[in-house]
């Protein structure tokens, strides 16, 4: 495996950071569990998880073609995705809180909880432009393995499972709607680690 232990804690807690700011994909997740219960609430997330593991896989399987395509000249990627993340940080940063956790219409069932997660996440076609210009910070594609590819997956299903199930929990336990503060703290935080994360990609591209 190429990808070191520190860089798969990195690329968590990454993850895991802008997996909490607010989005229709928490809204979603916590409707669903302030309305029908924790398991629809988990079940919601696990849809989210699911979609974001397609983009995952597009974005890793695309980047190892351009790194075959493009050979040395692949830095230019690392700089246009370090642009770009730049851009997402700083307009993340003046960004307010828009998503709310609103009521969810009817306890529904499982499959289509599911499927609510799913169809959130995959109608987001920014999502995988944001993981292709996101990954390459962590992983070096010119040695990607079957089994970095599963590492990263595992740590997805960890980091951004994880915190839409504490929503889910949170929700269905206490109350459905995120407090504005919170809300604007998570977007700075993320924000910042978007920007952080370009920097060092510059720095690494140079």
């Amino acid at each position: 495996m190429s990808i070191s232990a520190s860089d798969l804690a990195a690329l968590f807690a990454a993850m895991a950071i802008l997996a909490a700011v607010p989005s229709v994909s928490v809204a979603a997740v916590s409707a669903r569990a302030a309305s029908a219960g924790f398991s629809q609430g988990a079940i919601t997330a696990m849809g989210v998880v699911a979609g974001d593991l397609v983009f995952i896989l597009l974005a890793l399987f695309g980047l190892a073609l351009l790194v075959e395509a493009l050979g040395e000249m692949f830095f230019l990627i690392r700089y246009l995705a370090a642009g770009y993340l730049l851009w997402l940080g700083l307009s993340l940063w003046r960004s307010t809180t828009r998503a709310r956790v609103t009521d969810a219409a009817g306890d529904g069932s499982s499959w289509s909880s599911f499927m609510t997660g799913l169809m959130i996440t995959l109608g987001d076609q920014k999502a995988v432009l944001f993981y292709l210009g996101f990954l390459p910070a962590f992983i070096q594609m010119d040695s990607l393995t079957s089994v970095d590819v599963a590492a990263v997956a595992l740590t997805a299903v960890l980091a951004v499972g994880g915190v839409k199930l504490g929503y889910a929990f949170v929700a269905g336990r206490v109350g459905r709607r995120l407090d504005q503060r919170a809300g604007r703290l998570l977007n700075r935080v993320a924000a910042g680690v978007m920007v952080v994360v370009a920097i060092v990609m510059f720095i690494s591209a140079s």
